[in-house]
């Protein structure tokens, strides 16, 4: 089957298609013939292998020289190309969509049963191949999130950040947004009531929640934008800057080591692959309560260009592989 590989840490250059062997699902997998991929903050940091000290905290992912999966991706929607013998809810042929290990940027990739589920009937393989992480984060991030809560999303714009503004005003929430001037109308039409921009104004007032998905500011600047006892919310992605050693982690960190003094809540949740969140993102999708927004499309064979305007580039929402 048809591969994108990367053996050294590096520049988008240094992943290649390639010719490799198809993989074989294990008892509780199963194997995907992806139609579509997408990319992911998480895809370009372990290709550049930044922040460094990723490479000594995460040795599952990070090799020291390169990542420990030579193929990327995760993101995948596509068809059952067969299940190993502890699945017996799929059938070859299925469309699904969820979340591999790695191995996504492929034209097969195998993904335990329990982190996808069936793909939403109104989305296109593309549309749902923009789904998991992203929603999943999104999800997850704001589960404290109810009806009336006043909720700030800095990054509203990125991957994440269109998921989260309309997961939140799902629930009800009154969601401002900020977001640079060619995304204002973006992120208004898909339930922001308040939209900041950042490049000419700065953003005002007291909120319940401040989700920041970018890092790009102060704790204490983000902790003055919170009601006394609100939440804090940190997962910063960042763009590709040259390199660095801890990156976003310093403001995550620093955000929880403060967090044990103060009243206000700053938490920086991990999301978990999970079927049975991939099946409530499906619900909201088929009742029109969320949508996917593509920025980009590139063939598999252009995967590496897609990585370069990722990891450079203010990219809208999210950027997808087209596989078949």
């Amino acid at each position: 089957m048809r591969a994108i590989v990367q053996t050294h840490y590096g520049p988008p250059d240094s992943l290649t298609m390639q010719e490799v062997e198809r993989p074989v699902p294990g008892e509780d997998e199963v194997l995907v013939r992806v139609h579509a991929a997408s990319i992911n903050a998480r895809d370009w940091h372990v290709m550049r292998g930044d922040p460094r000290i990723a490479r000594w905290m995460d040795t599952k992912i990070f090799g020291r020289r390169g990542p420990k999966q030579p193929i990327h991706g995760v993101d995948f929607a596509g068809t059952v190309e067969a299940v190993g013998s502890g699945v017996r809810d799929l059938l070859p042929g299925e469309a699904v969509y969820g979340e591999a290990a790695a191995g996504a940027f492929a034209d097969y990739v195998c993904a335990p049963r329990a982190n996808l589920d069936r793909k939403p009937e109104n989305l296109t393989f593309e549309q749902a191949a923009a789904v998991p992480l992203a929603a999943v984060t999104a999800i997850t991030l704001l589960r404290h999130v109810t009806a009336g809560d006043r909720v700030l999303i800095n990054g509203a714009s990125g991957g994440v950040g269109t998921f989260a503004v309309q997961i939140a005003a799902a629930k009800g929430a009154e969601v401002t947004a900020v977001c640079s001037t060619r995304n204002v109308d973006l992120v208004r039409s898909i339930g922001a009531k308040h939209v900041v921009d950042y490049t000419r104004d700065d953003v005002v007032g007291r909120f319940d929640t401040v989700l920041d998905l970018v890092g790009n500011r102060r704790l204490k600047d983000l902790r003055g934008l919170l009601e006394p006892k609100g939440t804090l919310i940190l997962s910063g992605g960042g763009t590709y800057e040259g390199g660095s050693f801890l990156g976003p982690l310093s403001l995550i960190v620093g955000g929880q080591i403060r967090g044990l003094f103060v009243k206000q809540s700053i938490r920086a949740p991990t999301a978990k692959p999970s079927s049975e969140t991939l099946v409530e993102l499906r619900d909201l999708i088929e009742s029109g309560k969320v949508t996917p927004i593509i920025d980009r499309t590139y063939p598999l064979a252009e995967t590496p260009a897609a990585l370069e305007y990722l990891e450079s580039e203010h990219a809208r929402a999210k950027v997808v592989i087209s596989v078949v």
